[in-house]
Formats: structure tokens, sequence, C-alpha cells
């Protein structure tokens, strides 16, 4: 189905660009899903909405089949953002222990405290930290778009499931140029009826 709107108050959420993750083995080339989050990032700061930089620090402490997470160590950079974000005083940055960037911090507040109705999701990894962000945002009633050629993963099959079949079922998707057109159109509607 194709995008349909986004809200005058739409956020970006950056999922995981970060130096730990980036340099995993990805199915697609690192440096393409910078250059689609930057125009991302670029159109979202040129009009003064609301940027959230996520990173993951830690792992939920269950119990799993592949063992323990919650004492995981790390190199001292593993977490840091990549520089190519361009991380500004005014973005939000959300440091999380789990996979969704909802359930271990304050994000939800964050954003409703900004009347933040609809979020934009991109990052690494398709069926994991950009899957989890996007169904916690669904859950907590925000509209949400997901940027799928802005995004990536560590398995291919991984990667498709999520777009295909649970992508449709907590928001829309759609190339980073057309959420860009639809946020210019948003942007000139504002602007008309202010």
């Amino acid at each position: 189905m194709p995008l349909t709107t986004l809200d005058p108050n739409t956020a970006l959420i950056v999922v995981d660009l970060q130096k730990g993750i980036a340099s995993a083995n990805l199915i697609h080339p690192i440096a393409d899903i910078i250059d689609r989050t930057r125009a991302l990032l670029d159109i979202f700061r040129a009009n003064n909405l609301t940027v959230v930089l996520v990173n993951v620090a830690g792992g939920a402490p269950g119990r799993t089949e592949q063992g323990p997470r919650a004492n995981l160590t790390f190199a001292d950079d593993w977490t840091d953002l990549l520089p190519q974000l361009n991380q500004q005083p005014t973005d939000i940055l959300v440091t999380k222990r789990s996979w969704g960037a909802f359930a271990t911090t304050d994000l939800d507040h964050q954003l409703k405290a900004r009347g933040v109705t609809q979020v934009v999701v991109t990052g690494i990894a398709t069926s994991i930290g950009v899957e989890a962000t996007a169904r916690q945002a669904y859950e907590q009633g925000f509209n949400v778009t997901l940027a799928t050629d802005a995004m990536t993963d560590m398995r291919e099959e991984s990667h498709h499931y999520s777009i295909s079949n649970v992508f449709p079922r907590v928001g829309e998707t759609g190339s980073t140029q057309e959420i860009i057109a639809l946020l210019e159109k948003s942007l000139q509607e504002r602007n008309v009826a202010s």
C-alpha cells in the first residue's frame, strides 16, 4: 500500500547506526544506508522537526537459548554513533538496553511532550532494532512510517520478512525519496494553513 501522508509533527528515529553494529556483515552497503539516512536527517533538521538518534549499550536481562546478554562487554567505541550522522545539540539521544527504543527509555514521554504524532524509522537491524522500535511506537499510539531503503540487516530473509510481513501491520512503508516528498508536501500545506 502506498504512503498516504505524514503528520505535520513527525519525528525521525535512527536506530543503532553506531560503530559496533555498522561494522557487522550487513546485506546492503552501509554507505548507502548512511547516505539515505543523512538525506532524511537533513530535511528533518532543516524544518526543525524532532530527530532521535538511538544507540544500544546492552541487552535485556532475560534468559534465552542463545545465552545471557545482560553482561555483554563491548569495545570502547562500540556504542559511538557514526560521525556521518552529524549529531546536533537539538537531537534527542536515546541509549537503550533492549531491542526497541521505547521499552527501556523515556522516548515515549519525550516525543509526546513535543507533540509528535508520527515517527519515521530507519537503521540497523531491520528485523531487530528497527522492527522492535516500530512495533513499540505503534503500540504507544504513534503513526509509523518505515524508510525501507534506509535500513539493513545481517540476514536477507529476516530483512525481507520484516518489510513484507511485519511493517504493513504496524505502519506504512516507503523509500527515502517518497518520504521526503510527503514531508515536503506536509510542510507546504502547514505553511499555507498558517
